[in-house]
């Protein structure tokens, strides 16, 4: 359905209309729950290890400067290998501490909406260097709503720093008087401490951000009465053509029926509203087979067509309902009608016998 029908997104999202969105990868996703899961492994690495991080980097720094002397580079192969030792000796100290929050933001995504890769995703689109296009997402609602929630998250975290830092003034002109090591661990314990708060901050924005993205991500995937019509024609074909299938399958049905009904030993009715059309045949067949069924009209006409073709027809209206109820077109009586069918037949040969006789 065109963007420009005119027709309101009223309709609630159907399971393909989803399911689509997913591929593209277009998920209820908040980016607040991510921040917080990194913050919170980072101040727990921290907290736990940060005095292992903190001395295997003061030893790595030590060590290219006592070093510095004896380095000699006089080519690109000196060059290469020199990179590639402060390379694998910076991954030794920095990867204990990287995996965790690669880790934590994976788990974090898949949280949220599972493991999904989504191709569309990534796939470079040129529709995206439009110009037009671009300040037209610049210039959006929705892109003032971000904005207006990212002002808010850095005024509630700064806020929440602020608060945090003030409490611990008064021990600052001390500082001047303490050595190195003492600040530094007197700046970590403040850092912590501010990490914590504002870790407690996010979450409480992750919560309600993802609340905010679930209900727009549904506002979004929103559909139109006709884009759920139009869906539902792809999907199962369209109602009045599938109606008239379904109802020419019937009349054809029904013709058959009614071709079948001389063929019948006997015509059981209701009287008037039902009637059951049977055929037996002692060397073929099991059991009483049922060649016709109708109610009302369909009743009345496997009666005329019984009339006309001389078959006769027994009232009995207990044996009619049964037999209407329990045994469709094409099947046999089930045995707990053998006894009362088998009267019936019984009673038609002895007409019929008498017939003969005449």
């Amino acid at each position: 359905m065109p963007e420009n029908s005119g027709q309101e997104k009223t309709e609630p999202a159907t399971s393909k209309r989803r399911q689509e969105a997913r591929k593209k990868g277009q998920v209820a996703r908040s980016t607040e729950i991510s921040s917080a899961m990194v913050l919170m492994v980072s101040m727990g690495f921290f907290y736990f290890g940060g005095g292992w991080l903190f001395w295997n980097m003061s030893e790595f720094i030590r060590g290219i400067y006592q070093n510095i002397d004896t380095l000699r580079i006089y080519n690109m192969t000196d060059a290469s290998a020199f990179s590639v030792d402060v390379i694998y000796r910076l991954l030794s100290v920095l990867l204990p501490f990287l995996l965790p929050l690669a880790v934590a933001g994976f788990v974090a995504n898949v949280f949220q909406v599972g493991f999904q890769f989504s191709k569309e995703a990534i796939e470079p689109k040129l529709s995206k260097l439009n110009p037009i296009s671009g300040m037209k997402r610049f210039v959006s609602l929705k892109s003032l709503v971000e904005l207006s929630k990212s002002i808010l998250k850095i005024l509630f975290i700064g806020s929440i720093a602020y608060l945090t830092v003030k409490s611990d003034m008064n021990a600052f002109p001390n500082l001047m008087l303490q050595e190195v090591g003492q600040i530094i661990v007197f700046i970590a314990r403040v850092s912590l401490k501010i990490c914590f708060f504002v870790c407690l901050g996010l979450i409480i924005l992750s919560a309600l951000d993802f609340l905010y993205q679930r209900w727009q991500h549904e506002e979004d995937l929103k559909m139109t009465k006709q884009e759920v019509k139009d869906e539902q024609k792809q999907t199962h074909g369209d109602p009045k053509v599938k109606s008239r299938i379904r109802s020419m399958q019937l009349e054809m049905g029904r013709r058959r029926m009614m071709e079948a009904v001389p063929e019948a030993d006997v015509v059981i009715t209701n009287p008037t509203h039902l009637a059951i059309a049977l055929k037996f045949n002692a060397q073929e067949m099991i059991a009483p087979l049922v060649l016709a069924k109708g109610a009302g009209h369909v009743a009345q006409r496997i009666k005329e067509i019984s009339a006309q073709n001389q078959i006769s027809m027994v009232e009995d209206k207990p044996l009619a309902q049964a037999l209407f109820k329990m045994v469709e077109i094409g099947d046999y009586i089930p045995a707990e009608l053998y006894r009362a069918v088998a009267e019936v037949l019984a009673y038609v040969y002895r007409l019929k016998g008498m017939y003969a006789r005449e």
